[in-house]
């Protein structure tokens, strides 16, 4: 284990150099092992992709399944957590039958699922063929004999009533489809290992938040997911493809809640600008820029707090008030110095972290403290009134109703921690657009995070872009959303050592995700029963 690691270290610290960039020098990772792996259920996200990659791209897909609940900010920690509801059990199965249907009723799919012509109305030979090769792809792993055998008597008896070869395979592909081999990720190993069709299921959700594709379960089934050489191969080949941009969308997406920009809604009366589509508008411009600054530019990505370059559409050209770019779609803009800048100025998270008629310093505030920075933030106490005082005279803007947050002893200890963060962004309103009064007067947004003052919300987005804990507490969400797990006492070994390779390698996103994705925790063989 050690010679693999001292290997790996070496190999991966050779990774992108130059002839005039010496390598920088890499600690190797602690052999630290995850805690136990959860069994882990597809998201909706997961189940849609794997469906589409295994059976068909133009597929229908089912429309409602069992929701996918955050826990601790990570989808990818709640479906550790949550159990299926008999409503789910039986929208899996409706879909699960469906979708057997729309593949063995087209000739086409047909024949791409069912490599030979049936003897007759019951065929077992062929039957077995044809989900032996699918039962690969759709359980990431080869079927057991007594799996095989269990799935082709379902075949044969469904063909026998039916009186068609066909319709009964249809009952085989959808018992698969329910079964939980499917639709839970199962983490199993031997030999204080994963295997490697496990470790090929971690690192392909990991990458591309979907299921293993033919070569690495090829890979998988050579052993080569073992070896040093093999396991870093795969690791580079899937972040070489295009799709580890939809992996890396997925992971944003889950830990900045962007998937809730969908269902945002905000008083049309009071801001001009909102329509239902300015949400997943603010979710495509915010996925844009890290897919750029993590693909295009490899570059630091502490740089999201502060870039001035994004991708706006029509809608958020006015709402950021420049020139749109392009008069359909998305186009690249540079907005003016001094203004807004970074993650902090854009749309999805000033607009998603307000009130549907008004601004937020909590929400705000908590976003930046709790998402970005990792801090810990008590629950409110209970039977307190959060409310705050209507605007008046004496109190125009939010600096001074937001007072009796900071004034009140029940409230003030948490308070603190948020709402001068948030104070700091009260120059734009609920869906983002700047202003420099509220209530006819002038804004105050000066503040500090944690000894460092600003005044502007352009300095807010300096501080937080050079605060430590915001790539520490990046790679801490990364883990979890790798693993499934929160991290125990002996795991932070492991988190602190990915933040150093992570700093040492110029804070790249993508160095960070392969020295995860060869980590020891990544071949952590879990100790879940079937």
């Amino acid at each position: 284990m050690r010679a693999f690691r001292a290997g790996l270290a070496v190999g991966l610290a050779l990774v992108g150099c130059t002839e005039a960039e010496a390598p920088p020098v890499l600690d190797p990772l602690p052999d630290v092992a995850a805690s136990d792996a959860p069994l882990r259920r597809l998201t909706a996200e997961q189940y849609a992709a794997a469906v589409r990659d295994v059976l068909g791209e133009d597929l229908v897909l089912p429309s409602a399944l069992e929701p996918d609940v955050p826990y601790a900010g990570l989808v990818a920690l709640g479906v550790a957590r949550t159990s299926v509801s008999s409503w789910g059990v039986e929208q899996y199965e409706a879909a699960a039958f469906d979708l057997a249907e729309q593949v063995l009723a087209d000739p086409a799919r047909r024949d791409a699922l069912v490599p030979c012509s049936p003897a007759g109305t019951v065929d077992d030979g062929c039957a077995q063929a044809a989900l032996t090769a699918l039962g690969l792809k759709l359980w990431r792993r080869p079927l057991e004999a007594a799996e095989l055998t269990a799935l082709t008597r379902v075949a044969a008896d469904a063909a026998q009533t039916l009186g068609d070869f066909h319709q009964g395979l249809e009952y085989a592909v959808a018992a698969m489809l329910q079964s939980p081999n499917f639709l839970y990720r199962w983490e199993l190993g031997e030999a204080g290992a994963f295997g490697d069709y496990a470790l090929a299921s971690r690192i392909s959700f990991l990458l591309w938040n979907t299921t293993p594709d033919d070569a690495l379960l090829a890979a998988a089934g050579r052993g080569e997911l073992s070896t040093e050489a093999g396991l870093l191969a795969q690791v580079e080949r899937l972040l070489a493809s295009p799709r580890a941009r939809v992996g890396v969308r997925s992971f944003f997406t889950e830990l900045y809640e962007l998937y809730r920009l969908d269902d945002m809604v905000k008083d049309p009366t009071l801001f001009v600008h909102y329509d239902t589509e300015l949400g997943p508008a603010a979710r495509e411009e915010t996925l844009r820029v890290i897919e750029r600054l993590v693909f295009e530019d490899d570059g630091d990505f502490r740089d999201l707090m502060t870039t001035t370059d994004t991708f706006v559409d029509r809608r958020l050209a006015a709402v950021y008030q420049v020139r749109a770019p392009v008069r359909e779609g998305f186009g690249a803009v540079t907005l003016p110095e001094g203004e807004r800048r970074g993650l902090l100025g854009q749309v999805s998270t000033l607009a998603l972290h307000s009130h549907p008629e008004g601004s937020s310093a909590v929400l705000r505030g908590r976003f930046v403290r709790k998402v970005l920075l990792c801090g810990v933030i008590p629950p409110p106490p209970v039977n307190v009134n959060t409310a705050l005082p209507e605007p008046s005279a004496e109190a125009p803007t939010l600096r001074e109703r937001n007072r009796v947050h900071l004034e009140l002893p029940e409230c003030a200890g948490c308070h603190a921690l948020m709402d001068p963060i948030g104070l700091g962004l009260e120059n734009f309103d609920a869906v983002g657009r700047h202003r420099n009064k509220d209530n006819g007067a002038l804004i105050d947004a000066a503040g500090e995070l944690d000894g460092v003052p600003f005044v502007t919300p352009w300095e807010l987005a300096g501080v937080v872009r050079d605060h430590p804990a915001l790539p520490r507490c990046l790679v801490r969400n990364l883990y979890r959303y790798a693993t499934g797990v929160e991290e125990s006492g002996t795991e932070q070994q492991l988190i602190n050592g990915l933040a150093g390779r992570f700093e040492a390698q110029g804070y790249r996103v993508k160095a960070l995700l392969r020295d995860l994705a060869t980590s020891p925790a990544m071949r952590r063989v879990s100790e879940v029963t079937p």
